[in-house]
């Protein structure tokens, strides 16, 4: 039984084939796999869940929760809370939206790490929350933090922001990088393995940096030339350099020092966006996640099956990696355990496959644990884990039961 918004109906499996069958202006479905819907307007006459989310220009998904930010600068996250993630000012897991504390306006960037969470103000600055172990926050503690707090040094000329599993960076407006938090494998990129409660400067990257991307423990810049450079643990490859060997500093990535248009680290893989519009991944695949169509670990980066053009976007989950296509549609590869793929099944996919529910109009995607989300007008649309609340849709049902029927 799949139980829909707070005290719906529940619904077996067939029942959720029907209801997508009944709402099919709004998707097509090959089969009884239920997807979370922010906005659903046609459809709230049979049960689900509509939420009030909009003009949402931005969605970012951490391990186990979920964040969005408004036009008006608002930013609300969902799912697990455990460390304060959901900078809400307590502890509880929440199956629906909730307001961070002090943003609710003003804010103009985020991102979601495994267990905290980032903003950029309008003013340029930084604030962080959630999980501080080894000082990810970036307020010179170690102490978690359950509301948004300033971080150290970055009050101002902040462009960009990414966090990771247990560190953080920043992109300044001179083009810089900055990092903190956990420096085990040399992820912050400062030449040592010392973790820092505050923010320090990467290793030859205080200036001609576009764009950056934290993984689990390792993370990657992309310089305004179109290049890639990596830095941190490459324990399967993901550095991209050819090698296991770890670097606390950053090192190129053969054959991507020009072209490139957008980068995606996380576990322990990497992904590019090429100025053609296609994509090549590297590192760990045991779940397939470098969509070669093999569970070979790759050192380099190489062409994800059927994607060499087209693409418009990409997004890295833990052990999976979403595509947004030109056409606005949506393919997803690599682990697939609960249903984060959005195919319709539990299966590990090696190649890129198409998410049954979302045809075209999809603006934005993100890719988080073992979840997947998608910005399309009139609202969010969520699959995959939901044991926390994740998937926003007021329950903390997972769609693996839904979507068992259909596996082959």
């Amino acid at each position: 039984m799949i139980g829909l918004g707070n005290g719906g109906t529940a619904m077996t499996r067939w029942d959720v084939a029907r209801f997508l069958l009944f709402c099919r202006s709004r998707l097509t479905a090959s089969g009884p796999f239920l997807f979370a819907f922010f906005v659903l307007p046609a459809c709230s006459e049979v049960g689900v869940q509509t939420h009030p989310l909009t003009d949402l220009v931005d969605i970012k998904a951490g391990e186990r929760h979920t964040c969005a930010l408004t036009s008006t600068g608002s930013v609300k996250c969902w799912g697990f809370n455990h460390d304060g993630q959901l900078g809400d000012g307590k502890g509880s897991d929440r199956s629906m939206p909730s307001d961070v504390v002090g943003l609710t306006s003003g804010a103009k960037a985020i991102t979601a790490g495994w267990r905290h969470t980032c903003a950029i103000t309008s003013g340029g600055g930084v604030k962080c929350w959630g999980n501080n172990n080894d000082g990810q926050v970036g307020d010179g503690t170690e102490v978690d933090r359950r509301t948004p707090q300033d971080v150290v040094g970055l009050l101002t000329q902040v462009t960009a922001i990414t966090a990771g599993e247990r560190h953080s960076c920043a992109l300044t407006t001179s083009g810089g990088v900055k990092c903190w938090g956990n420096n085990h494998d040399g992820e912050l990129g400062d030449g040592t393995r010392k973790d820092r409660v505050t923010p320090v400067d990467v290793k030859g990257l205080t200036t001609g940096v576009a764009a950056i991307s934290a993984g689990w423990r390792h993370s990657c810049a992309l310089t305004t030339a179109g290049g890639v450079k990596c830095w941190g643990n490459n324990h399967d490859g993901q550095l991209g350099d050819g090698t296991e060997n770890d670097s606390p500093a950053p090192v190129d990535v053969p054959g991507l020092t020009s072209g490139v248009l957008a980068i995606a680290a996380r576990w322990r893989h990497t992904c590019a966006l090429t100025s053609g519009g296609g994509v090549k991944c590297w590192g760990g695949n045991h779940h397939g996640e470098v969509g070669d169509g093999t569970r070979a670990d790759r050192y380099t980066p190489v062409d994800v099956a059927g994607l060499t053009s087209g693409v418009k976007a990409i997004a890295s989950g833990w052990r999976h990696v979403c595509a947004l296509m030109a056409d606005g549609g949506v393919k997803c590869w690599g682990s697939n355990h609960e249903g984060q793929l959005g195919d319709g099944t539990g299966i590990d996919r090696k190649t890129p496959v198409d998410v049954v529910a979302i045809m075209v109009g999809v603006t934005v995607i993100a890719a988080g644990g073992q979840h997947t989300c998608a910005l399309k007008q009139g609202g969010i649309t969520c699959w995959g884990e939901n044991e926390d609340g994740q998937l926003g849709d007021g329950t903390f049902k997972s769609t693996l039961a839904a979507k068992a029927e259909s596996a082959h």
